[in-house]
């Protein structure tokens, strides 16, 4: 089996932090988010992954690269970086990792979590995994029949049709049908809103006889934005808290409270202060005289005297004094 993640773009709507770290690099208790996702899909897989895709835009970095590659291959996998050049859809991005299109393929865009207990079926021909919410109007669902079967992918349907949200995760049995579908909307020019959409095809495949078959997951989690990134840790936290060691044996604790569950990571030193809970501190981080509480503190940061809530702190920033909530990104300065 391959994997293809489209890891999409820096992520606007998670700016100041997304405009030197790619929004799949955020960290999520101690690990990008992309490496949770690719860890919690090679968890699901019934059978060997040979290679991990990785679509990134050009300006991601090598140092990026290096690290994606290093994940895969930390799973027993090859991983391999292909380029997007520029966003032209979801059924482009996946193009854009046209070769590990063979064979058994799963796919999953990176700016999205989720809680699940499931195994890949792979003698399904597709599965379509989705979310029950409240209001799908806002979502591309699908529609089963008696069979619970796929029969429909509707995008944003004003009158209801389902409430089980497409998510972004897919499996194929067949990636060089996958593909041909692909490329067929490149060559016919077949655009929703200027970009090539992978809906398009699958719909395609549903009227020329492919099954697919819906998968549901116990939680999804957006990590779009501050809140749903905060919030994204917070779950996470609570899921990991017996599964992972979340306090590295580097962290250096000095009349200190740790509320759990937190991420205390390598080298973090922590003075005179409460943490947690939900709190995660990345590597180096520096911490006096505080309260911290539901936030996440990047690399090489130095927060004292302060209060912090429902915040994000980026890398190597200083901040000193008034308490507020924040989303400060890289290399800031509040004194």
């Amino acid at each position: 089996m391959n994997i293809i993640i489209p890891m999409a773009g820096m992520g606007k709507r998670l700016r100041p932090h997304t405009l030197t770290t790619a929004k799949p690099l955020l960290p999520i208790a101690g690990k990008p988010v992309v490496q949770r996702l690719v860890e919690d899909i090679m968890a699901t897989c019934n059978e060997k992954v040979e290679e991990i895709a990785f679509v990134i835009g050009p300006s991601f970095g090598k140092e990026v690269e290096a690290h994606l590659c290093n994940v895969a291959e930390m799973l027993g996998a090859k991983g391999k970086i292909c380029y997007q050049e520029e966003p032209k859809g979801t059924a482009h991005a996946i193009l854009c990792a046209g070769d590990a299109l063979a064979g058994n393929v799963f796919i999953a865009f990176a700016d999205t979590l989720f809680k699940a207990a499931f195994s890949i079926d792979n003698t399904k021909e597709a599965i379509v995994w989705t979310y029950k919410v409240e209001d799908p109007r806002a979502y591309g669902v699908v529609k089963l029949n008696g069979q619970g079967e796929i029969e429909a992918f509707v995008e944003k349907p004003e009158q209801f049709v389902s409430d089980l949200a497409i998510i972004g995760v897919y499996y194929f049995k067949d990636g060089i049908k996958l593909k041909k579908e692909l490329l067929r909307l490149i060559d016919e020019n077949i655009i929703l809103k200027g970009e090539y959409q992978i809906t398009d095809a699958m719909e395609h495949m549903l009227q020329t006889g492919v099954k697919f078959y819906t998968g549901q997951v116990e939680e999804w989690f957006d990590c779009g934005n501050k809140n749903g990134a905060l919030y994204t840790n917070e779950r996470i936290l609570e899921i990991k808290k017996d599964k992972e060691q979340l306090m590295a044996p580097t962290a250096v604790l000095t009349q200190s409270v740790v509320i759990p569950p937190c991420y205390i990571g390598d080298n973090v030193t922590v003075k005179n202060s409460v943490i947690g809970p939900h709190v995660s501190l990345e590597k180096g981080a520096v911490v006096e005289d505080s309260r911290i509480t539901n936030s996440i503190i990047q690399t090489d940061t130095v927060v004292k005297n302060a209060q912090i809530d429902l915040s994000i702190v980026g890398k190597n920033v200083t901040y000193i004094g008034k308490p507020k909530e924040l989303s400060l990104g890289d290399f800031s300065t509040e004194i």
